[in-house]
């Protein structure tokens, strides 16, 4: 029998300062998230300028001495808010594909596929483009330029379901036929955009000992088995546990199930985020109730979990970056092609679908929010080296800008969408859904 070798314990001051990063990181996250929302903007926003503020970029100036001793860069002491951020990412990402509304999508493929693939295959190639031109300015000095390139492409190509659910239920548009389309459309392509970064990383973290072709290979086997047997067993697990008048057993199975579908493609060397959406919208096909079980869930996660992730994702934000003028450049024009890119994108698959004007225009700015996605991509970047903290930076001011534009844009293009009779029926069914809810807004019922 092997004998349990004893490993070193957290020292107290290792776990004094762990305790005071992350109380530090939430509560600075929830109050400029409040203030954010209070002028207007997302809360993500608020929660990411935490990380400025404490980060390189303004206490690492005005007080280094400080800013390193309260988040010291020795590797056992950063693991430990990285293994927190990682748990909070992948339970984020799985709680988001539980709330994936896949009749949703069945209802209008073709123009969801349309508008899907438009604002996918437009910004990834933009992207594609810039990197290659930007890479000496922004790619790492051992990353492969084609490599840097792709990665940049998947980054600006992506969308942000939380972020564009939140500001359609703030909005108001929940109930309307582009909210809709918007959703099931960015459903869409974070799903392809999450595959698009497991082929990407694959490529990156390939050795000898593993190549590509035996990582598609898994995933694709991967994908195969969730269809055949995953999706069967886990609705098995979560409607007997539903079943239990204790709220523990399905938040308990739902977590297990996200966290080893994580595992499983970390395995297959394969992202774990991908695993942990894949799990969750496995969780999502369980049934209404057992996803109204989910709320406490969704609760701790969006209200403690997200936000620790989203400040301490800003602690690798270095802004000095941007007083290079050529860094500077790089950023103005990589922030023009990711909006533009989607726009044109989403507009195209609407003009194709027949849509109207302004139903295009609003579907690019929904669209164009990427919010806590592309901070999740260009974290796995940083992780495997094809990013460095100042392309870091730029695809951060990215996500944070364009989830800043999208609410302004698209209540300018709705109020040129006239409401139909249809969608007035279903603002007034989401009222009467909601009207126990106080934490939701009713959607509004005006045109």
């Amino acid at each position: 029998m092997l004998a349990y070798v004893p490993v070193p314990s957290l020292s107290s001051h290792q776990l004094l300062l762990f305790l005071l990063q992350v109380s530090l990181l939430l509560l600075m996250a929830r109050a400029l998230g409040w203030l954010a929302n209070r002028v207007g903007m997302p809360a993500v926003a608020g929660e990411l300028l935490v990380g400025v503020v404490l980060g390189p970029s303004l206490l690492g100036n005005v007080g280094p001495a400080s800013q390193e001793w309260l988040f010291p860069p020795t590797p056992s002491q950063a693991h430990l808010l990285d293994a927190l951020c990682q748990f909070a990412v992948i339970l984020l990402v799985g709680v988001t594909g539980a709330h994936i509304d896949v009749k949703a999508v069945r209802t209008r493929m073709g123009t969801v596929v349309r508008v899907g693939l438009g604002a996918l295959l437009v910004p990834l190639a933009a992207g594609i483009g810039v990197g290659f031109a930007f890479a000496p300015t922004l790619a790492p000095g051992d990353a492969e330029r084609p490599l840097f390139a792709l990665f940049l492409g998947v980054a600006l190509c992506v969308s942000a379901i939380p972020v564009i659910a939140k500001t359609l239920s703030d909005m108001g548009l929940l109930h309307r036929d582009v909210g809709q389309l918007t959703l099931a459309a960015g459903m869409f392509d974070d799903a392809a955009g999450w595959l698009l970064l497991t082929v990407v990383s694959a490529t990156a973290t390939t050795t000898a000992g593993g190549s590509l072709a035996l990582r598609m290979a898994g995933l694709a086997g991967f994908l195969l088995l969730v269809r055949l047997v995953g999706l069967r067993v886990v609705r098995a697990v979560l409607r007997r546990s539903a079943a239990s008048a204790e709220q523990g057993p399905v938040l308990a199975s739902a977590v297990v199930v996200v966290l080893l579908g994580a595992a499983a493609t970390q395995a297959l060397g394969l992202e774990a985020v991908f695993g942990a959406f894949v799990a969750g919208v496995c969780v999502g096909t369980a049934g209404p109730e057992v996803r109204a079980r989910l709320a406490p869930l969704r609760a701790v996660v969006l209200s403690v979990l997200a936000p620790v992730f989203l400040a301490a994702a800003g602690l690798r934000i270095d802004l000095t970056a941007l007083a290079d003028p050529p860094v500077l450049l790089s950023a103005f024009v990589v922030l023009v092609v990711a909006v533009a890119g989607k726009f044109l994108g989403a507009y195209l698959g609407a003009y194709t679908s027949r849509l109207p004007h302004w139903e295009g225009i609003a579907l690019g700015a929904g669209l164009n929010a990427r919010g806590v996605v592309e901070i999740v991509v260009a974290t796995v970047g940083l992780q495997i080296d094809i990013l460095n903290t100042t392309s870091y930076t730029v695809v951060v001011l990215v996500a944070v800008s364009t989830s800043l534009m999208a609410p302004p844009v698209l209540r300018l293009a709705m109020r040129r969408v006239e409401q139909s009779a249809e969608e007035g029926l279903r603002a007034r069914e989401y009222a009467q859904d909601w009207s126990t809810d106080r934490a939701s807004p009713a959607p509004s019922t005006e045109s």
